[in-house]
């Protein structure tokens, strides 16, 4: 994904249609010059809705998109002929789409399955011909009522990106090296922070054609949790995640430190996040012989499951599979 093609946050204007009135509308025959009242209804305004859809992983389609407007109800007619419903909108968007109203910011739904529809903003209800208000006391109703209006509103999508695994590690610590060791993505990948400004995601093969999903999520540095960096806009991605692959390298000047400062950030902004499975992988371990990895041990998190590995000579990458796999499938 391009810089510039993953858009994963959009405002718009969502407007419904207004539901057609209802007829006031007699009978009149050949034989029945005073026909009883047979005003139709009318027809329910347009709504906005969303549908999930797998084919997508950003909402980059919809960046341009500033108001959304659907058809209005038409008007009953006589012979309690209905009035036709207003056109729905359809917006497909990416599974992890969350909908908010844009002033309250409060969470209307998740979109998480492929082709998953959800009404984001109904239609007004069509108003009931006057054939509905006639009574023993009132036989000839000389009114009906109006279709309710649409309603006009701002919403805000944001993507949470759907992942087995999400990868969390400072900039520079060898996530888009990883992700592009062991799948088929090709993540922009330099030897300075910040290389990865937008989430990447690989599909990983496993043994026996099975497979599953990394998210590499732009480094997280001190602060992210209050918005330093590239901030917040990444950290919401971690969310979906089932398991977070911790990565440190083995250059860094204490792995205990950057993971508790690490796992800081990730309880600021969430501490919910703090109850998901957590991996460690050592990245950069190319530069280590045996010796330098058992004193570094010292310094390795406890309890956590953990392994030294380095992108470039695949070392342990194999392993780090099987433990990501297993760490799924328990």
């Amino acid at each position: 994904m391009a810089d510039s093609n993953f858009i994963d946050y959009v405002k718009f204007c969502s407007r419904s249609g207004a539901g057609g009135a209802g007829s006031v509308h007699f009978r009149r025959e050949k034989h029945v010059p005073k026909g009883g009242p047979d005003g139709g209804d009318g027809g329910r305004g347009g709504h906005i809705i969303l549908r999930g859809s797998s084919q997508l992983w950003t909402l980059l389609h919809l960046k341009y998109k500033k108001h959304v407007i659907a058809e209005a109800g038409k008007n009953g007619e006589g012979g309690r002929r209905k009035g036709r419903d207003g056109q729905d909108i359809i917006l497909e968007v990416p599974l992890g789409t969350v909908a908010k109203d844009a002033e309250t910011r409060e969470v209307r739904f998740e979109i998480t399955e492929d082709g998953q529809e959800v009404i984001l903003t109904p239609g007004g209800r069509g108003g009931l011909g006057n054939d509905h208000f006639k009574s023993a006391t009132n036989q000839a109703p000389h009114f009906a009522q109006p279709g309710e209006e649409g309603i006009e509103e701002w919403i805000i999508l944001e993507l949470k990106l759907l992942a087995d695994i999400g990868l969390v590690g400072f900039p520079n610590a060898g996530k888009s090296t990883l992700l592009s060791s062991i799948s088929a993505a090709k993540p922009e990948i330099g030897d300075y922070p910040f290389t990865t400004l937008v989430p990447n995601l690989g599909v990983i093969p496993y043994r026996d054609d099975k497979s599953f999903v990394m998210a590499d999520i732009p480094g997280i540095i001190e602060g992210a949790a209050e918005g330093r960096g590239l901030g917040i806009r990444f950290l919401r991605h971690i969310e979906r995640n089932s398991i977070l692959l911790f990565m440190i390298p083995a250059d860094a000047d204490s792995i205990q430190r950057q993971y508790d400062i690490l796992l800081g950030e990730l309880e600021k902004y969430n501490p919910e996040l703090l109850d998901k499975k957590r991996l460690l992988a050592i990245t950069k371990a190319d530069m280590l012989d045996e010796e330098l990895m058992e004193q570094m041990k010292t310094d390795v998190p406890k309890d956590i499951p953990y392994l030294f590995i380095s992108s470039v000579s695949q070392y342990n990458l194999d392993k780090l599979k099987d433990m990501l796999w297993q760490a799924i499938n328990h």
